[in-house]
């Protein structure tokens, strides 16, 4: 969901802006944790400058590595961005904090219908705000591929590309594709029908060419495989360096997600989170995230100043029909999830 910096360089990057992630007690401290390259260097500089807040930042993988960084209780985080199942999952154990939103008066820059599909996981709009959205599907390339089949998820189980083939290195994300191709919701806890998801994923493998996240648009750009599972926005990002790439959200259905903040109950310095917040609405600092991320921005007046070809991009926003025909992912609970894990670990240790 990110860009193609590795996480090495991304790393000594941070190391080099920011203090680190200690649990320093400080009123003029605030401790964030993002996803990786999720959020523009040059922005948390500004707001240290304007506010006079020292913020120490630290960066994640996948919403169950934040999980578990948050669990190991050794950094009282006091803002936390992640994906919508597991904000849902940490509302449900207690474990975030109501946003006070006289305190956000930039709210009102983002589009109200995305507060909408934020009911899905926090039901009274009281713990979170969004920051970025859009889909999953297939990046696909233009020369390698048959157009007229990557309109159905069955095309990753085409032999005619074997070895040319990326899924996604996501249990959810890679069983979600496998279970709209048999016709079940992505939010199945059904051991029946994650064993069917499992049992094509399987059948799948020898046409794989790797299972990757973030490296995925740079092996398509590079023009090293035919078709990968990816992030909308990567997709948008990887259009930009190669003109032969493409985008297609399968008929079958997706996953329409949306990543948003909330604050911890961890946090120390609650004020100064929600500071961190208005400040991100700002238009010209949502600016600056959306260049460096390159993913849907529910900010309106962002959305309002990009170029006509930006806003109307299918693949960077997605139209209406497409987000009807998408699910949010729901969290499991920990029986069902390690259940699911062990099915996902079985599929990469198969031969």
């Amino acid at each position: 969901m990110k860009k193609f910096i590795s996480c090495l360089l991304a790393g000594i990057m941070l190391t080099g802006l920011f203090t680190g992630c200690g649990s320093k007690d400080s009123e003029n401290s605030l401790i964030v944790l993002n996803y990786g390259k999720y959020l523009d260097p040059e922005a948390i500089e500004m707001f240290e400058e304007e506010t006079g807040i020292k913020v120490e930042y630290e960066e994640y993988v996948t919403p169950e590595n934040m999980y578990t960084k948050y669990r190991a209780g050794a950094i009282d985080y006091d803002l936390i961005c992640t994906s919508d199942y597991m904000v849902e999952k940490m509302i449900q154990e207690d474990q975030v904090q109501k946003i006070n939103f006289d305190n956000i008066p930039l709210k009102n820059n983002l589009d109200s219908t995305y507060f909408e599909f934020s009911k899905s996981f926090d039901s009274e709009n009281e713990y979170s705000i969004p920051y970025f959205f859009g889909t999953v599907g297939i990046l696909y390339n233009k020369d390698m591929v048959d157009e007229s089949k990557v309109d159905s998820w069955n095309i990753l189980w085409d032999k005619d590309y074997a070895g040319q083939i990326i899924m996604a290195d996501s249990v959810r994300d890679s069983f979600m594709v496998a279970l709209k191709i048999l016709g079940y919701s992505l939010n199945t806890t059904d051991e029946t029908q994650w064993k069917e998801a499992q049992d094509l994923l399987l059948k799948q493998k020898p046409l794989v060419y790797s299972y990757l996240v973030d490296e995925a648009q740079d092996e398509m750009i590079g023009e090293n495989a035919a078709m990968a599972v990816v992030y909308s926005g990567e997709a948008g990002y990887a259009l930009e360096f190669n003109d032969k790439l493409a985008f297609s959200v399968p008929k079958e259905g997706s996953n329409m997600w949306i990543d948003s903040w909330f604050i911890p109950k961890s946090a120390k310095h609650k004020e100064n989170a929600e500071k961190f917040l208005n400040f991100l609405c700002r238009e010209d600092i949502s600016m600056m995230n959306f260049d460096y991320v390159y993913y849907a921005t529910p900010n309106v007046k962002t959305k309002e100043a990009l170029e006509p070809e930006i806003q109307e991009s299918p693949t960077i926003f997605p139209p209406k029909e497409t987000l009807d025909n998408c699910e949010v992912l729901k969290p499991l609970d920990d029986a069902s999830s390690t259940k699911l894990s062990i099915l996902w670990k079985e599929i990469k240790a198969a031969d």
